[in-house]
């Protein structure tokens, strides 16, 4: 099982912690992290874009010129694609871009990105981090104390408020909770920040 230490927001060693081999020392997967970036991605578009085909557009009903005789193209709307203010052809149209993983591959990404931070050093455990005001310069301080890279994921065990807020301002550093990690945030960061408690209760749900 990997051993980590765990620090305080002033960055000195308060001790020690055990992590899960299932959920923290996992054989990193990166096809399954593949797919579950993928899924991830494809599942934030919103797929609303939208043309509107010849049928649509308004006028053109009227043909413009007789069939034969004029030397012009036999032409039967000015509203088709070849024309200024036609529609458009093969244009995009509302559709669903939802990729679905199943519960199997989930958990395998999620354990391969935790496993993967462990083993580059970029997970760092704190004892316990919290606030009690609306303070940017606080948390940017324990940042400091921590030594963390510019992109930086903190995971806290419950909301908190104050935290949340208080690093919105920062740039590079996102907030969340353990039960709402996601395998891209994990991977997109560069320091992955996360409150003892909250490594305690992701072991508890995921490590059974």
């Amino acid at each position: 099982m990997p051993n980590m230490k765990v620090v305080d927001m002033a960055g000195k060693e308060v001790g020690e912690i055990t992590l899960s081999d299932k959920v923290f020392g996992a054989e990193v997967n990166e096809a399954i992290l593949h797919a579950a970036v993928r899924a991830y991605l494809m599942n934030q578009r919103q797929g609303t874009q939208s043309t509107l085909t010849r049928s649509e557009v308004s006028g053109g009903g009227r043909k413009p010129w007789k069939q034969k005789g004029t030397g012009h193209a036999r032409q039967g709307s000015t509203r088709s694609p070849q024309w200024t203010h036609g529609g458009v052809a093969l244009g995009p149209k509302p559709r669903s871009y939802r990729v679905n993983l199943n519960k199997s591959a989930k958990r395998t990404a999620l354990f391969s990105a935790l496993s993967s931070k462990v083993e580059a050093g970029e997970m760092i455990v704190v004892d316990n981090i919290t606030a009690t005001e609306y303070k940017t310069k606080a948390m940017v301080a324990m940042l400091a104390a921590l030594g963390t890279a510019k992109k930086t994921l903190i995971v806290l065990p419950e909301v908190n408020s104050f935290v949340i807020k208080s690093c919105a301002n920062i740039e590079g550093v996102k907030t969340t909770q353990w039960n709402t990690i996601n395998v891209y945030d994990i991977l997109n960061c560069d320091s992955l920040v996360v409150a003892k408690d909250a490594v305690t209760k992701i072991e508890e749900v995921y490590a059974r």
